[in-house]
């Protein structure tokens, strides 16, 4: 891999990252002004969401990349950002407070590679096993990729050393 593809890889992924926090900041903004609302009425002043379900430390986020289809880097720019958001929006679902915990420690993001289907598909089974949240993306087939291909896996954002766990053994991509 070149250093122009590489510098344009990081910058979209950068681009990613802002676009995806700005979103998320909006939301809890307004979830945070709700709560505190809420808290009035006991007197209360609440500045962040209840974390009590959640252990500190360090969270990130991983998507998984399909070396084997050859996606160009604009595609696989387009698909990491699917599982982000996709990865976001299920966590806003289902544990908002580290989703919140991942969003006020910088929201780090590691792209990682496989090379086979079968490999995307044991790691998502792997960090469902472990309870984290992840998400397979399957293209639409509209430029590059057959319909259905499944492209990329977003793991959590979930603790380092569970995410660790799935994909530690995985190189940068």
């Amino acid at each position: 891999m070149d250093r122009n593809t590489v510098f344009g890889i990081a910058a979209v992924s950068i681009g990613c990252g802002v676009c995806i926090g700005w979103f998320l900041k909006g939301r809890f903004v307004r979830s945070r002004r709700v709560l505190m609302e809420l808290n009035k009425n006991n007197g209360a002043m609440v500045s962040d969401p209840p974390c009590s379900d959640v252990a500190s430390g360090e969270y990130k986020m991983v998507i998984v990349v399909r070396t084997d289809l050859k996606m160009g880097k604009g595609k696989v720019a387009a698909q990491c950002s699917h599982a982000a958001v996709n990865c976001c929006r299920k966590l806003l679902q289902t544990n908002p407070a580290i989703l919140h915990q991942w969003e006020v420690h910088g929201q780090p993001k590691v792209v990682l590679k496989t090379d086979t289907e079968s490999a995307l598909l044991s790691l998502a089974k792997e960090a469902r096993k472990l309870g984290l949240s992840a998400t397979v993306i399957s293209d639409a087939g509209r430029t590059q990729i057959a319909p259905g291909s499944k492209t990329v896996l977003g793991i959590g954002p979930g603790p380092n050393d569970m995410i660790d766990k799935v994909s530690g053994h995985l190189k940068l991509f």
